[in-house]
Parts: C-alpha cells; structure tokens; sequence
C-alpha cells in the first residue's frame, strides 16, 4: 500500500516505514548468515574463512547497485510527492532493464576471469579453492538482484517497505532449506552454499515483480516502444549514478583492505569477517533509519514542503542515536556469542570480540552520519553524498596503513572508527553550508 509522508506524526511515519526495511534487510542478510553457520559447522573454519574472503569482492558489485537503485528511490519518492505518479513506471521498466543486462555482461567477465581476481587478492592457498567455488557461482546471482533492486526502489518511493520484507521473507525460508540440501545433505561445500543462495535470489527476484505490477497497475508498461519514447534515463543517471560511484569505490576500497586484511593470515580473515556478518546486521536498523529519511525528505521536497523535511532530520537522527546506543550495548555484551555460533576457534572468537568492542564504541557516530547523509540525499545532494563517502574510504585506507604498526590487526576497527567520523563531520559542514544559502538550496 502507498504511505504518504507528507502528513501525520514524522516519527510514527518513519517507524511504520523503516522497521518493514530494518526486517528485510536482516533476512537477506541471514542469506550470508545461513551459509557462514551451515559452512562453518559443516565444512569447518577454512571454508568459512573461503567465503569471506571474496565477500568483499562480490560486495562491491552488490554495493553498487543498491547505490544506484537509492538514488532513484530518491527520485521516485520526489515524483510521488509532486503528484506525477505516471513516471514511475518508466523509472521502473526502464533501469530494470539495463541494469540487469549491464550486470549480466560484467558478472559473465567475473565468472571467467575468478582465479585471477584471486590472486590478486592475494588468498591465502589454504582457502583458494574454497573461495573459487563459492564467488564463480555466486556471480550469476548478481544481475536479478539488479532488477530485484531496481523494483524495491521504486515501491520504497511509494512509501511500501512492505513488500520487499515479505519477499525476503519467504526466499529466506528457500535459502535455509537449500542449504540444508546442497551442503549438509549433498556436501557441495561453499559451491553449495552459493548455489542455494544464488537460486533464493532468483525466487526473490520473481516474488517482487510480480507483486509490484499486480498490486499497482501504474507501474505496468504497455510497450516497449512506449518506454523508448520517456525522457527518464537522464534523471534516473542524476540521482542514481552519484551514490553508484560512490558505492564502487567504497566496494573496491573494501576489496584492496581485504587484501590488507589477508596479510594477517588465516585466522583474522576468518575471525573479522565473519564479525563483519554480525556487524552488518546490527547496523541495518541505522542504515534504514537513514534511508527512511531520505525518502520521507524526497516526498516533504518534492511536495513543497521544506519544514516538515527539516524536522524529519531532527526526529530521525534522535531515534537513530537511540537504537545505535542500544545496538552498542547489545555488541559489546553478546558479540562473543554471536561469532562463535559460526564455528570459529576459540581464538579466532576472541578476535572477533575485541573488534566488536572497539568499532561498536563508534555506532552512534556513524548513526548519526546515516541521518544527515539521509536528509542530502532526500534533498536531492547526491553528488556531494557520493564524494563524502569517497573521501571517508580515502581515510580509512590511509588509516589502515598507517597505524597498522600501531595497533596490528585491530587497525581495521580504528580505521572504520576514523572514517566515520569524517562522514559526519562533512555531512554536518554541508548542512550548515545550506542552510546559509537558504531554505530552497
């Protein structure tokens, strides 16, 4: 169902809006989750430590099309609050298409070319064939889950977070199932656990469209030629390509720590990266707290409406604070637990922990950075969005190897810890700096 945001309670609009995101985004997450866990306590720590290190590698390409597709969920939520619902369509039909067939050519590279993408992140011989398996499959998952996506956003600038909950929902279930076949029943091993993931992302896909052109005929295209004849491609690449670009740097940043990160050996990469599959999930409800006020600013702008866009920001960034203090609590205090379900070592789980403690010190300064970065971003600031999250990732490779002397393996913490604050202070500068240009600047 359509959600306005341009009237009512912000915070009871923002919470009706976000907890459907923060419930989606922990189920996709629990697709990485339910391999790592059925892997790790199946196959053992190696393969476990095989899938990590190529997460950030498939990451970047993932990355890059939620940063896409946010930027025209931005533009989406902007057309809903101006009225011009009939747009929607050709924003949807028309990146579908060419994000699946960009990413379906470049991922059909990936799958030729994995053993030298290996090499070059220099993993460790021990996990080589373990990491091989699992990214060559897991490369053909990629261009459905541009049009998954693409579909998500455009029903996100409805106001629906619904629907991609329920269709994460049920492929979840698939996902758990499949793995239970291919690995612990068939013992493919990571080729398993990336085949069951892979044909999950498929189902997801499938549910999502479906339910977008049944539930809103307005989202149906009537011809091909009909979509050729639409002026979108120009605006979706204004809003989309700035958080695209940002997002590929920052995903090949991860790539070229990842490789800093393997020269640790064998243990950290298994240890950190799977803290890394904690982390993520914890910080889902700051992420979509953030995207929830990007799209409640986009519809407040797009209709006009520049106050209630403002308190938006101020409603949302006290209820970001408040969830990132309790998610610091809840890391410092269970995160050992949570890491050893996977299986690791009694050493590697100690790893794990110290990371969470020094990184979950700084979620309040990141929740704080996802609101203000929000609030842009809703304005329509992606350029500017897009080189802060440049700059921040120049900061923490900087960092990394810097103070790698200094404080060892826990320098990707510290790091993490240092961009992040970048971020906020930034966003907080362009903030000001609008402010003295005035309301509609």
């Amino acid at each position: 169902m359509k959600h306005d945001m341009t009237q009512g309670s912000i915070a009871k609009a923002l919470t009706a809006f976000t907890v459907p995101l923060i419930l989606s985004g922990v189920f996709q997450q629990l697709f990485n989750w339910v391999d790592a866990f059925i892997v790790g306590n199946v196959e053992g720590e190696l393969a476990l430590a095989g899938i990590g290190a190529v997460t950030s590698t498939y990451s970047m390409f993932v990355m890059v099309i939620v940063g896409f597709t946010s930027g025209l969920s931005v533009l989406a939520a902007q057309r809903f609050g101006m009225g011009r619902t009939e747009e929607l369509k050709y924003i949807l039909a028309l990146f579908s298409l060419i994000l699946g067939g960009i990413f379906l050519a470049v991922c059909g590279l990936g799958t030729v070319f994995v053993e030298e993408i290996l090499v070059l992140l220099d993993t460790p011989k021990d996990i080589f064939q373990n990491a091989e398996n699992y990214l060559r499959i897991m490369f053909a998952g990629i261009p459905f889950l541009a049009v998954y996506n693409t579909c998500c956003a455009v029903l996100r600038g409805l106001g629906d977070s619904r629907a991609p909950f329920s269709s994460v929902l049920v492929c979840s279930v698939i996902n758990v199932a499949l793995d239970l076949v291919f690995v612990a029943q068939l013992r493919q091993g990571t080729a398993g656990a990336a085949i069951a993931t892979v044909l999950s992302q498929i189902a997801m896909t499938v549910y999502v469209v479906c339910y977008a052109v049944r539930r809103y005929p307005m989202l149906r295209i009537a011809s091909l030629r009909e979509l050729l004849l639409r002026r979108t491609l120009g605006e979706g690449a204004r809003f989309g390509l700035p958080p695209a670009i940002q997002s590929g740097t920052t995903s090949f940043g991860n790539i070229l720590l990842q490789r800093f990160m393997n020269g640790f050996g064998d243990q950290t990469v298994a240890a950190i990266t799977t803290a890394y599959r904690v982390d993520t999930v914890l910080l889902l409800p700051i992420i979509n707290f953030g995207s929830g006020v990007a799209t409640m600013v986009a519809q407040n702008a797009g209709a006009g409406q520049p106050e209630r866009a403002r308190q938006a920001l101020k409603t949302g960034a006290g209820m970001i604070a408040g969830v990132s203090l309790l998610l610091t609590f809840l890391i410092v205090l269970a995160g050992e637990r949570l890491i050893a379900m996977f299986g690791l070592t009694p050493e590697s789980v100690r790893i794990g922990q110290a990371f969470f403690v020094r990184i979950g010190s700084f979620y309040v300064v990141y929740g704080l950075a996802m609101a203000v970065r929000g609030y842009l971003e809703g304005l329509g600031d992606m350029v500017f969005s897009g080189m802060v999250g440049i700059a921040a990732l120049l900061v923490r490779i900087a960092a990394s190897y810097a103070l790698a002397g200094l404080f060892g393996r826990m320098v990707i913490a510290y790091a993490e810890a240092i961009s992040w604050l970048v971020l906020l202070g930034l966003y907080l500068l362009r903030c000001w700096w609008r402010s003295r240009l005035g309301p509609d600047r």
